[in-house]
């Protein structure tokens, strides 16, 4: 979200990212995402950001299916190994070397001055999948 709010632009993989924690992980209205977007958006584009915000949702009628969570922490492991895309616009974690930089310890975000997170990963991936499949 840094990176949108500072350069009002967005790679893809981290528009998806950002998407699926919003709407399956905190169950927020994919139209509120899709609104801030488009809003903050340079290239923003109707259809694309629309159609995205609708698939990463599972609402779409080219909808991702509904048990796919993506997990913030091993997509940033697989596509930002160095951890140089975190140390730009998260520079406050910018000392943290190796995994710590992915998935900082309680500690190591105090310590930085970074904060908590907000969910447990691992419990929230697991009710949305039960929703999403009991309302399926």
């Amino acid at each position: 979200m840094r990176q949108l709010n500072q350069t009002g632009w967005m790679h893809n993989r981290m528009r998806m990212v950002t998407a699926s924690f919003l709407t399956k992980l905190l169950f927020v209205d994919w139209r509120i995402g899709e609104k801030y977007f488009m809003k903050n958006l340079i290239d923003g584009e109707f259809s694309a950001n629309n159609g995205g915000w609708q698939w990463s949702a599972s609402t779409g009628c080219d909808s991702v299916p509904y048990f796919r969570v993506f997990n913030p922490t091993l997509q940033s492991e697989k596509f930002d190994k160095g951890g140089e895309y975190i140390r730009k616009f998260v520079p406050e974690l910018s000392s943290l070397t190796g995994k710590d930089i992915h998935s900082p310890s309680e500690k190591q975000r105090v310590e930085c001055g970074y904060s908590l997170p907000i969910i447990d990963y691992k419990k929230a991936r697991i009710r949305a999948i039960e929703v999403f499949k009991a309302n399926n």
